[in-house]
């Protein structure tokens, strides 16, 4: 009945269509996953780097710990023993790694082939990087100072290395043991 205006109709060109939901309607991106390792007896747990890392102390630092540098020197084989159990998971004693050592010591001189053996094993557990030669070549020129860079690394990851892996599970375990249970009722 009356005539149209431009303000009724608005003109194809000025009309828009979306193309994309409004800004507020996106969402961000999910963030990614973390992958993390599962540890079924990792005492105690620890970031494993993917690359090799450093020592926590020098080949030669071996007067950081006084007291197990004297052991060393002059026991080596209880340094050894201890630093084996915890490598090995407590699958093997303390006692039977140091006397395998000492036997070996004894009667070959060749303690040190036995004892890079643990470091590799040791090495590849926590991604060391292998410095500063080859573990066999370590062991051989420097077999005291090695086994002690070795003990205070264990030290450094949160072991007591004088307690063993046993001892170690048990007192990381110690807060998460169930209370005992107390009988139902009262007697008289």
């Amino acid at each position: 009945m009356y005539p149209s205006t431009s303000e009724d109709h608005p003109q194809k060109s000025q009309t828009q269509i979306p193309s994309a939901p409004p800004v507020s309607y996106d969402q961000p991106p999910p963030l990614p996953t973390p992958v993390v390792p599962q540890y079924v007896t990792g005492i105690p747990a620890q970031y494993v780097a993917p690359h090799p890392v450093k020592w926590s102390s020098s080949l030669c630092a071996c007067c950081y710990d006084v007291p197990n540098c004297c052991l060393t020197c002059w026991c080596p084989c209880i340094t050894f023993g201890q630093i084996a159990e915890i490598v090995d998971k407590g699958n093997t004693p303390c006692g039977l790694n140091g006397v395998l050592y000492a036997i070996i010591e004894t009667l070959t001189c060749c303690g040190c082939l036995y004892s890079c053996a643990y470091r590799t094993s040791m090495r590849s557990q926590y991604r060391l990087r292998e410095t500063p030669c080859n573990d066999c070549l370590v062991h051989f020129c420097c077999e005291r100072c090695a086994l002690c860079q070795e003990y205070r690394e264990l030290k450094h990851r949160g072991f007591d290395v004088s307690i063993g892996w046993h001892g170690n599970r048990e007192r990381q375990n110690f807060g998460l043991q169930m209370p005992p249970v107390a009988p139902g009722g009262m007697y008289r």
